[in-house]
């Protein structure tokens, strides 16, 4: 009997395996020099399944070896052209020509190619997608209950990570290192089964990677280039949990069923997010909506009547646009990462499709942070109007989104009226945070709650503390800073007289600079920040000093290094550094690179971000450490 395998039966071993139950022995397995070109394309683009259909190649020539087998190859190699035109099916007439030349049965997975075989009147056996009756996979032997997630990889040890989402260590599966003849194993024995079981799929095949999802379990094969080493990474599920065993349930329930439609999850990873998503998923399917999900890769372990959609072509625009057609009553859009992937989760909210998105975020800040950079604050209520945070499985803080117009916290006067995002706790109703527009920048600034400790402030008068206490005096003084330092190298000092007006000094010889021809330059800046502003000369401000003496003060940062600082400046004091430049770090990290001047001292507006900084790391403990470059 002569058979021609096409590349499909080959990649997902099923050749071998008809010969091993003793279909096929003492057949004449003729393969097609098209199906190796094939194979070979793939390999050398690092696609796993290249590899997987080789080592099936070799395990056909050592059948050949002892004689269970004759294998032959025939056919020529496909031309450059006939490789562009693959998609339309070049390549695989050139693999059915052999078949018709030998007059040959022909094997194939490819339910198009069988069906276009039997068009040209050939023998076809066409081998169907395996539903049941699966062998354990290789890498089940590395899990147990209590095994979340397997780490192997070539030269080392497995490990295993075991426990709880609450719980979790690393755990040596076993002292011998993995080789990398049994991740090449264990590698094409998971591609073939993904090829066959109709809860399996590629999900991801790129160059050097390759990622399968096989029921619950999702695995990562990386090889070189891409990764140092071939690795194999399998994670699965231990625990399904429904949306009553979390704490917070009746909340989330109430928001989603209500006009509450908006709904962010956000937390670290591993946190949980995606098992809360897929709980609230079930929920409302169990309840009379219709849901969609949107991921990439798709890991959400949902009942059948859930569609899991990916990226089409691509693009999750293109996946919108397709669900804006079926009319969803809900989506779940799992891992928000990508400027697109907000701006689809807004666009459809805004559409009216009920929204529940998951993004990574090490707190509530942090989530509207990533998303303010990207939309409109303005319509923050309206596409997320219900953010919940998960850590370690668990609902830690429900917050509310809502938008007002109002005087943001911390400023003072009408004149800072604006429209304002506020994210209060749900639970106490204490505004946790608030987003606004300061001059054409979106702030998400904390709102300090009554009763918070704040530092000190230091003499002259009490009036002056008051004001430097003024949140928007700071901000104020920062832009004006930022904008006449276009116009000097040296320090710009700004002194605010009230919540219009402003008197700054700089070096003498950039005055003129900074008013520009016909006083053009600062009216531009006056325009622009809001406020008066009278620039003066810093010798003006020099003459003043003597008679208000400023009050230093010394400290020691540990390691050897003090610093100085008065109203205005900041001097860290290392002599044995004189002339040097030098990295500065606090513990073991590292904050700036500076030069120690001759009186080995490096001097900073106290001000600055750079010296904020240092105060604050002193203030929490770090030693304050310097090394020469």
């Amino acid at each position: 009997m002569k058979l021609v395998p096409d590349t499909s039966v080959v990649i997902d071993g099923r050749i071998t395996q008809l010969i091993h139950s003793g279909e096929y022995t003492g057949a004449t397995i003729i393969i097609p020099e098209a199906v190796i070109a094939e194979l070979e394309a793939q390999a050398n683009q690092g696609r796993e399944i290249g590899f997987s259909g080789l080592n099936e190649l070799q395990a056909l020539c050592k059948m050949a070896e002892e004689s269970i087998i004759e294998l032959k190859f025939s056919g020529p190699r496909p031309t450059l052209e006939q490789v562009k035109l693959a998609s339309g099916g070049e390549i695989d007439a050139l693999i059915r020509s052999v078949a018709i030349e030998h007059q040959a049965r022909f094997i194939t997975s490819d339910f198009v190619q069988a069906e276009v075989a039997k068009a040209k009147g050939l023998d076809v056996v066409y081998l169907k997608p395996q539903v049941e009756g699966f062998t354990p996979l290789g890498i089940d032997q590395f899990f147990d209950e209590f095994t979340i997630a397997v780490h192997l990889k070539e030269r080392v040890p497995p490990f295993a990570r075991k426990g709880t989402v609450k719980e979790m260590q690393l755990v040596k599966i076993r002292d011998n290192p993995t080789t990398e003849h049994e991740l090449r194993f264990l590698a094409q024995e998971i591609l073939e089964r993904a090829k066959r079981d109709p809860d399996g799929f590629i999900e991801v095949e790129k160059r050097g990677v390759t990622v399968v999802q096989i029921g619950s379990m999702r695995i990562a094969i990386a090889r070189r280039p891409f990764s140092d080493g071939m690795e194999i990474t399998a994670v699965r599920p231990i625990v399904d949990i429904t949306l009553d065993q979390y704490n917070k349930a009746s909340v989330i329930k109430n928001r989603i069923m209500g006009d509450k439609r908006g709904l962010l999850i956000a937390g670290p990873p591993g946190g949980g997010k995606t098992t809360l998503a897929q709980s609230v998923a079930t929920y409302l399917a169990d309840h009379g909506s219709v849901v969609k999900t949107m991921e990439s890769p798709r890991e959400l372990q949902v009942p059948d009547h859930i569609t899991q959609y990916t990226s089409l072509e691509g693009s999750m625009q293109n996946t919108a646009d397709v669900l804006m057609l079926v009319r969803p009553d809900f989506v779940i859009f799992d891992e928000l990462r990508r400027n697109e992937d907000f701006r689809v989760f807004a666009d459809m909210r805004l559409a009216g499709i009920g929204m529940v998105g998951v993004v990574h975020a090490i707190g509530a800040h942090d989530a509207l942070q990533r998303f303010s950079d990207r939309v409109d604050f303005g319509v923050l209520p309206q596409i997320a109007n219900t953010i919940i945070f998960v850590d370690k499985g668990e609902i830690t803080n429900v917050y509310d989104v809502g938008f007002t117009i109002k005087v943001p916290e911390g400023m003072s006067s009408e004149i800072n009226l604006r429209p304002v995002t506020t994210v209060s706790d749900y639970e106490t109703g204490e505004l946790v945070f608030e987003i606004f527009k300061y001059d054409s920048e979106t702030i998400v600034m904390p709102v300090m709650q009554t009763g918070t400790a704040t530092a000190p402030l230091k003499p002259p008068a009490a009036q002056k503390e008051e004001e430097e206490g003024n949140s928007s005096w700071k901000i104020l003084e920062k832009e004006i800073q930022r904008e006449i330092g276009r116009y000097t190298d040296g320090y710009v000092d700004v002194h605010m007289l009230s919540d219009t007006k402003a008197v700054v000094y700089i070096d003498d010889k950039d005055v003129p600079a900074a008013i520009g021809k016909g006083g053009k330059n600062i009216a531009g800046i006056v325009n622009k920040v809001g406020i008066g502003i009278d620039i003066r000369p810093r010798s003006e401000l020099e003459k003043q000093q003597p008679s208000q003496p400023q009050a230093e003060e010394e400290l020691s940062l540990g390691g050897g290094v003090k610093i100085r600082m008065d109203k205005k400046q900041l001097a860290i004091i290392c002599p044995e550094y004189g002339s040097k430049i030098v990295d500065v770090f606090a513990g073991k990290e590292y904050l700036f690179t500076a030069t120690v001047n001759e009186g080995g001292e490096i001097h900073l507006a106290k001000n600055s971000t750079i010296a904020q900084e240092l105060i604050k790391r002193y203030n929490e403990g770090d030693t304050i450490r310097l090394k020469p470059v």
